[in-house]
């Protein structure tokens, strides 16, 4: 942390020089593309509301120096090579590319536009990025590392229902950051002892499936790797879990809010937040490839315990004592 908070810190000195300072131009209104799922959805909205915060905070308004194009998938995933091509058409001067999901389009349709991603689960490990201390190329932004975060659910959700001896992982082969995620877990699962059984739904209407054969396959929980669908997704897959009586656990606090066991998984909010300074920083004249990953440093264990009773469950008081929040 020590090193990578030199390195950041090395970088802003060299901002506030005067030659990056004047790469701003004056009185030019700068465009940024946001590739995005659906921008509108009240959840994903205050995320956006977070972004467009940090954006103010640094003077950035919008319809005075800066306007913003919100291109959204809407669930349908395969339209975002499309949509990452019209932002490139606009010629915009910067595209925030949500997540992992979001940024290989982009990386697909420009080498040239900067691309800043907000929430990346392992940037280094999808080839998006050299290395966290440089990144190289014209992408940048904040991870969330799921390859260390994946292992660390895996081991709470031991911890919260031991007698879970066969454990299933949802995952989603189309994410570029979960086939690096799933190695990970299976790896701490054969190091706590627990049979891991992996289940993929690429999307929405493979998730009824997914519970059957989890059901099949007699597991007593699931860990739920997160992508955009599973944030859509988040209510039905909390009533799926109910119907097959699994305890789930993923990194995503909206899903524990929707009626999930548990969560353990970075702020969002505050990733959304930060995001904005990289926006601003390229705006005034740096280079992604100078500007280090920064990694989150806000993490948040959420328990429902209301969930717990309907599944019968009593969570260990070492578990709720190390949780943020608990829902009852």
């Amino acid at each position: 942390m020590d090193r990578r908070r030199f390195l950041l810190t090395s970088v802003v000195g060299a901002l506030v020089a005067p030659r990056a300072a004047g790469a701003q131009q004056a009185g030019k209104v700068y465009r940024v593309g946001i590739l995005t799922n659906k921008a509108s959805e009240p959840a994903e909205a205050r995320l956006w509301q977070a972004f467009r915060l940090g954006l103010q905070e640094r003077g950035w308004i919008e319809g005075r120096n800066l306007l913003i194009e919100f291109r959204e998938a809407e669930g349908n995933f395969a339209r975002l090579p499309e949509l990452a091509a019209d932002l490139v058409r606009l010629k915009v001067d910067l595209i925030v590319a949500r997540s992992s999901h979001f940024v290989q389009p982009a990386k697909d349709a420009t080498s040239s536009i900067p691309i800043v991603f907000v929430v990346h689960a392992d940037p280094v490990s999808t080839g998006h990025v050299t290395s966290l201390a440089r990144p190289g190329g014209n992408i940048t932004g904040l991870a969330n590392l799921m390859t260390d975060l994946g292992p660390k659910e895996l081991e709470l959700l031991s911890a919260a229902v031991p007698s879970a001896k066969r454990i299933a992982v949802l995952w989603n082969p189309d994410t570029p950051s979960h086939p690096p995620t799933l190695k990970a877990v299976e790896e701490a699962g054969r190091t706590l002892g627990v049979q891991l059984h992996a289940v993929s739904a690429r999307g929405p209407g493979e998730l009824e499936g997914a519970f059957a054969a989890m059901a099949r396959a007699r597991v007593q929980a699931v860990l739920i790797l997160g992508n955009p669908i599973v944030f859509a997704e988040r209510q039905r897959l909390a009533e799926l879990a109910i119907k097959y009586r699994l305890s789930t656990m993923s990194e995503i606090k909206d899903v524990v809010e929707a009626g999930g066991l548990m969560s353990y998984g970075a702020d969002f909010p505050d990733l959304y937040r930060r995001g904005a300074i990289y926006v601003d920083r390229i705006l005034k004249g740096a280079k992604p490839a100078d500007l280090p990953v920064e990694q989150a440093t806000k993490f948040e264990l959420v328990v429902n315990l209301k969930t717990a009773k309907a599944l019968g469950l009593t969570i260990p008081p070492s578990v709720l004592a190390r949780a943020d929040q608990v829902i009852e």
